[in-house]
């Protein structure tokens, strides 16, 4: 393949959160090592968060320096830029001629969860691909005749998805138009790599309570919170010897919600107190994952994954989810385990305390067949037609 020139639009300076900085390095430095000119941009006419005044601001302040810190640790120093849509529009990182060239004339620019809308910032760009890492949303918005979601994905000239399953017989979902490929998170290996755990408890890290992103579909609700499906398993602490530890937003958890998780055995972690390497290092130190998924991947079959349980599995840590259809294309039984019941999360935990090291063995192997970033882009980049 020849070398292509390649941007990556993202949202890493506006949400500055870990898990969405190893999600763009992933692409960035997998993408680099197959030997394409890459550069990250990022555009917004949204107000970035300011984690130090935990507020959305109008001002560029700690997004660019956050970011600028996160192009060099992660190696693409000198090749960002962030334009200040929401405000005077100015460039940073990159000038403004450079970053309309390059955006004007790259063989791909790759749109991690579409959410820039370049048209609407009077931007002209090249080949613009939507990377739909979270579907079922714009789906179903976009089936029901939404006109806000529909020109967003005809302003694109390709699409992409991590519900590996949507598109074909195993999932009811109506596919987006122009869905070209269906790939799943790539993961820099060597960036995770690890020794034994720390620790006794299977973790995991996110939100317990969302509003707002419910979809109807075909006379049906769809459900986007995740503490609908933990709720289903509260007492799964109160079946396994092995402390469960929950790491979100602490400060956004309602007070009956803590109550509840703690007088049913869950441990609780801040996932606001985590930085870069401390949220590696969380991952790194844990037995294993155990999570849910959306009540929305779950009932459409979806096939969607988690990029932070890729990780974990990159990590050589045994993950027990829930099943979203990812079964259909992920080997289970060794080392990952999806689950419908209370049960299967007893005997899958049961399984890898049996024979730690085994498991530990098969999520490194998982990791490095199926989530390998050179490996995943590579293919992506095939099924665009490069």
């Amino acid at each position: 393949m020849r070398t292509l020139r390649l941007v990556v639009l993202g949202n890493l300076a506006g949400e500055p959160y870990p898990g969405i900085a190893w999600q763009v390095a992933h692409f960035m430095i997998g993408l680099c090592r197959l030997g394409h000119d890459v550069y990250y941009f990022e555009t917004s006419s949204a107000w970035p968060y300011d984690p130090i005044r935990e507020a959305r601001v109008n001002d560029s302040e700690y997004a660019v320096s956050y970011l600028a810190r996160m192009a060099d640790h992660f190696g693409f120093g000198g090749r960002w830029a962030y334009r200040r849509s929401y405000g005077d529009k100015a460039w940073f990182g990159l000038s403004r001629t450079k970053a309309e060239e390059l955006l004007a004339h790259a063989d791909a620019i790759l749109s991690i969860t579409g959410s820039t809308r370049l048209a609407e910032e009077g931007l002209k760009a090249g080949r613009l691909v939507y990377v739909c890492t979270d579907p079922v949303v714009h789906e179903c918005r976009h089936a029901n005749g939404d006109e806000d979601i529909r020109t967003l994905v005809d302003e694109h000239d390709d699409v992409v998805t991590y519900g590996e399953n949507i598109g074909t017989a195993r999932c009811p979902l109506e596919p987006l138009p122009r869905l070209r490929a269906r790939t799943r998170q790539p993961v820099v290996l060597d960036l995770w790599k690890n020794g034994p755990p720390l620790r006794d408890e299977f973790t995991t890290v996110g939100n317990w309570r969302q509003k707002g992103r419910d979809s109807e579909y075909r006379g049906e609700t769809y459900y986007w919170s995740k503490h609908r499906e933990y709720l289903k398993f509260i007492q799964l602490p109160r079946r396994t010897p092995h402390p469960l530890e929950l790491a979100t937003g602490l400060i956004q958890l309602e007070a009956d919600d803590c109550v509840l998780l703690q007088e049913n055995g869950w441990r609780l972690a801040d996932s606001h107190a985590f930085t870069l390497t401390s949220y590696r290092d969380y991952i790194r130190a844990s037995r294993g994952e155990f999570t849910v998924a959306k009540d929305a991947n779950v009932r459409l079959s979806t096939g969607w994954f988690s990029d932070r349980s890729a990780c974990y599995l990159a990590c050589g840590r045994p993950v027990i989810t829930q099943d979203t259809g990812f079964s259909t294309v992920l080997p289970t039984g060794e080392g990952l385990f999806a689950f419908r019941t209370m049960d299967d999360i007893v005997n899958a935990i049961d399984a890898i305390n049996l024979d730690y090291e085994k498991h530990s063995r098969a999520a490194r192997a998982i990791g490095e067949e199926y989530f390998k970033a050179e490996t995943v882009l590579a293919q992506l980049l095939k099924d665009l037609g490069f």
